[in-house]
């Protein structure tokens, strides 16, 4: 059950965070009585999933992008973060979708986003882990022994790192879009709760700043778009 419901979440699985977001509007009990420690506490969970995708990507990129929208993978990838944990990417994640619930500052929100998304990458990872057994076997066996599926092994983590280069180019072609994505979510459910508590003026620095989060990420994301386009920046 769990295979089939995941096959079909990898399938949509780029719809997937952008359905989180009208579930921030749920309302509930808040987390916090000042709204600024959700939100601050949000961007630190979201920003900490970020660096998960950005270390995964740029230590060792795995090709288990997908085929016709099917789970599929190229090698038995075991180094690099995945030495620490098998599903970083997906750890990655739910931490940001975590992030984004958080901000929203709402019970009800988080108790069901964070459960529910959760739960689809367990099917996701329950799909990948039927076809990376079928492919490679004991090969595969034994990595699941070994490593961690989810919460990473942070025994030798700072030495995997050091050890490896950094492809700087690789982390921007292949993030640049879920950077925007979430950081201008993020903006989008802070402005929604300055909203609710009528601070949404343009004389409100809170809200000055968010304008400009949000254009700076923007032109970030054209800037890079452009770049890759052009082969200025290719993924090595």
């Amino acid at each position: 059950m769990m295979v089939a419901i995941g096959n079909f979440a990898f399938r949509f699985r780029n719809y997937l965070f952008p359905l989180a977001l009208p579930l921030v509007l749920l309302p509930g009990p808040r987390l916090f009585e000042t709204y600024g420690w959700a939100a601050l506490l949000g961007l630190v969970v979201a920003l900490a999933g970020q660096a998960v995708r950005a270390m995964t990507i740029a230590l060792k990129y795995i090709i288990r992008g997908g085929r016709d929208r099917r789970v599929y993978a190229e090698d038995l990838v075991t180094d690099g973060l995945y030495a620490h944990c098998r599903n970083p990417m997906y750890l990655g994640n739910i931490l940001m979708i975590a992030g984004v619930a958080i901000t929203s500052n709402s019970w009800c929100c988080v108790l069901v986003v964070v459960p529910l998304f959760s739960f689809l990458y367990l099917a996701i990872i329950a799909a990948e882990q039927a076809y990376l057994q079928q492919k490679f076997g004991a090969a595969f066996r034994a990595y699941c022994r070994d490593v961690p599926g989810l919460l990473p092994r942070l025994r030798g983590l700072a030495g995997t790192i050091g050890r490896m280069e950094f492809h700087w180019r690789r982390l921007l072609v292949k993030e640049y879009g879920t950077v925007f994505g979430w950081v201008s979510r993020w903006i989008l459910v802070v402005a929604y709760n300055l909203w609710l508590l009528q601070r949404l003026s343009l004389g409100n620095g809170a809200v000055q700043a968010l304008l400009a989060g949000f254009l700076a990420v923007l032109a970030f994301w054209l800037a890079v778009r452009s770049l890759k386009h052009r082969r200025v920046v290719v993924a090595d």
